[in-house]
């Protein structure tokens, strides 16, 4: 039976899933996601290649690096994943600029057991000073490993058609409006942002809709409001795209926040 469970504390989101058939649509989070393959393979596409990240394995993902993911075989896939804002991040390492990592997967014990550390520790309940700790014994551990590379800012084209979806995600998405502010025909402005995030303007306007609907549920616990503020037609078309994306419903979601 596959099964997806989230806990939150000091300000980060742990999820431990297992599941066999289960797949994750394209999407990308604005948090860093770090998470340790604890059995079975996990396969997924990431800047065009193909990843796969065996028993051990930690996956670093960057904000809004796009990727899909599901099990490698019949057998099924059991791990962890850390969901950690970029500026909680900044706040730990002392940088003013946000790091990207270069390495999809490592193989490096001392990191695995920090990141598994604070997920238990998330997991379980333990005390937001114990899990501030071990965030910071995390962060630690990725500076020592080097795996970062500089920071490359968007091009501010994308930059402003980022800020332009961002905007009102109530309103119905409108290709041509956009295009127009950036002086670009509407297939010029898709194959553009493409380009630059892998996926077209609808899915990262679809994608941010469901993340930004996650943000307020976690803030304020009212999930009408979320559907509501993001634009989805009903909780149900709130449910089934939240679901391609954290694998259950948002609903369900709020229930583990309680």
């Amino acid at each position: 039976m596959d099964k997806f469970i989230y806990k939150k504390a000091a300000g980060i989101m742990a999820l431990s899933a297992s599941f066999t058939e289960f797949k994750y649509k394209k999407h990308a989070h604005q948090e860093y996601a770090i998470g340790v393959t604890l059995r079975g393979i996990q396969q997924y596409h990431l800047d065009g290649s193909l990843q796969l990240s065996y028993p051990n394995g930690v996956m670093l993902f960057n904000p809004e690096q796009v990727h899909d993911g599901m099990a490698h075989d019949e057998n099924g896939l059991d791990y962890v994943m850390l969901y950690i804002n970029p500026q909680l991040l900044l706040e730990v390492t002392g940088k003013k600029d946000i790091v990207l990592f270069r390495t999809p997967i490592v193989y490096d014990f001392k990191l695995e057991q920090s990141v598994l550390n604070l997920a238990n520790a998330i997991s379980s309940g333990k005390d937001e000073a114990l899990c501030s700790e071990l965030f910071y014994s995390l962060t630690d551990s990725l500076i020592q490993t080097d795996l970062s590379a500089d920071f490359k800012k968007d091009h501010k084209l994308i930059k402003k058609a980022k800020e332009i979806l961002h905007s009102d995600l109530g309103k119905v998405l409108k290709l041509e409006a956009i295009s127009s502010e950036l002086n670009l025909s509407k297939f010029q402005f898709i194959r553009l942002f493409k380009s630059h995030t892998g996926i077209t303007p609808y899915q990262y306007f679809l994608n941010y809709k469901i993340e930004r609907a996650k943000q307020l549920i976690d803030e304020k616990r009212d999930i009408y409001a979320a559907v509501a503020e993001c634009g989805f037609v009903d909780l149900t078309h709130l449910n089934k795209h939240f679901k391609s994306v954290y694998g259950i419903t948002a609903f369900e979601y709020m229930s583990y926040l309680k």
